[in-house]
């Protein structure tokens, strides 16, 4: 019997980190209990991080708790799952591809910083004018996107597809959040690149974590530096 787990995260519409095993669960069907803690400052002291203060010495989310074991960083609970379900392969099956698709994890966790500080994610969100923007003014972005397109197009064709590695498994959820920055900002990328992302769009896992998002309406000035709550449609910032 496996003992209920949490997993910690935050606001679906902005939080990438806390996508990324959310979507690894629910894709292999782990029942869990989420809880979710709004974003309201990253600052010392917020409501934000003093609800973290029992859960993890980082005070970032995501965090997975399995009884008396707290795993937090989304890498390191992808890899615990994976240890904690041994009937799932997570990971390819084969050695080679194993490696490959842990070393492009680790690639997308560590790097890619233009990417992220110039396409927030902002699921609900639908801003083209400033993806072209980005693209023409930003030649990190544009080397950063396509260096993600390379990483999808060589999976898939080493593995036939459909997933990156043949098998869903934690490389699909550690980049759907790249695949829904690129649709939030109008970006377009080559067509298996591109079926790949429309694969991903159409799992239950993607569709349920999009839904709550857009059900949030949650307007956070700081997570959107490009407009405002008018803009947004969500009235006055709280």
């Amino acid at each position: 019997m496996h003992t209920n787990l949490q997993l910690i995260i935050g606001n679906k519409n902005y939080s990438s980190w806390s996508m990324r095993p959310w979507l690894l669960l629910r894709g292999f069907g782990i029942a869990f209990d989420e809880l979710k803690v709004r974003f309201d400052s990253f600052e010392p002291g917020s409501r934000f991080k003093t609800r973290l203060a029992g859960f993890t010495p980082t005070g970032r989310v995501p965090v997975l708790v399995d009884g008396e074991t707290q795993v937090w960083d989304s890498l390191a609970i992808a890899e615990y799952v994976a240890e904690r379900f041994p009937e799932h392969a997570m990971w390819p099956r084969e050695r080679a591809a194993r490696a490959r698709a842990r070393s492009v994890c680790a690639e997308m966790h560590s790097g890619f910083a233009a990417l992220r500080n110039h396409f927030p994610v902002n699921i609900e969100a639908l801003l083209p004018e400033v993806g072209q923007r980005v693209m023409a003014s930003e030649p990190q972005v544009v080397a950063d996107v396509a260096r993600i397109e390379t990483i999808w197009v060589d999976a898939l064709q080493a593995s036939g597809g459909p997933f990156l590695f043949g098998e869903f498994g934690i490389a699909d959820a550690y980049f759907t959040p790249v695949a829904t920055r690129l649709r939030t900002y109008g970006v377009r990328l080559g067509p298996a690149a591109e079926a790949w992302m429309d694969r991903m769009h159409a799992t239950p896992a993607l569709a349920d974590w999009i839904r709550d998002a857009l059900a949030e309406r949650d307007f956070l000035p700081f997570e959107e530096p490009y407009r405002t709550a008018a803009d947004a449609g969500h009235g006055p910032a709280a």
